[in-house]
């Protein structure tokens, strides 16, 4: 997003605050200057300067519509199931960087494993970007939800793991030309 757009909440919405990721409400008629809207979720600066959160399905105090992704398969087996979740992830975002987490290099590990009631397991490994990231838990919440949302999914492990310590050099190509590193 190139241009900052100011905005006035239309409702009060549930906020979580970056970087600590703290949970809060703003109020309705709040002015806010949205920073980041990647993914399904928006990055806000408050007019008091603080960074903040609002989740995707909130999108409408923001006079925003919620976002669709339009590239899943309707399949249901393991193999299906895994290429949905790798989709779901590139929408996950940090909310202070404007790469998504699959991009960043913070997802290690996605499996798929069909079980018997018919539906599937599926384990992620991921990392952070610092080990103490406050929005760790709120990172690893979203790629829980978003793949719980899934079709075929019956269960979700989403692990954070620190080892081996995510570096720069985990990143796409197109990541690092986004940012400015290459």
């Amino acid at each position: 997003m190139a241009d900052r757009e100011v905005v006035f909440l239309t409702r009060d919405v549930n906020i979580v605050t970056i970087p600590d990721g703290n949970h809060g409400t703003l109020s309705k008629g709040q002015e806010v200057t949205i920073h980041q809207a990647l993914g399904s979720n928006y990055t806000v600066v408050t007019d008091y300067g603080h960074m903040v959160r609002i989740a995707g399905i909130d999108a409408d105090a923001l006079g925003k519509e919620t976002q669709h992704l339009h590239t899943l398969v309707s399949e249901t087996d393991s193999k299906a199931v895994e290429k949905n979740c790798w989709e779901v992830m590139k929408t996950v975002y940090d909310p202070e960087i404007p790469v998504n987490i699959v991009d960043l290099g913070l997802v290690y590990h996605c499996s798929a494993k069909p079980n018997a009631d018919g539906g599937n397991d599926v384990h992620i490994q991921m990392t952070l970007t610092a080990p103490g990231c406050g929005m760790g838990p709120v990172i690893q919440s979203d790629v829980e939800k978003c793949i719980r949302a899934l079709p075929g999914v019956s269960s979700v492990d989403v692990e954070v793991v620190l080892d081996p310590p995510w570096s720069r050099e985990m990143m796409s190509e197109v990541a690092q030309v986004q940012l400015g590193l290459f």
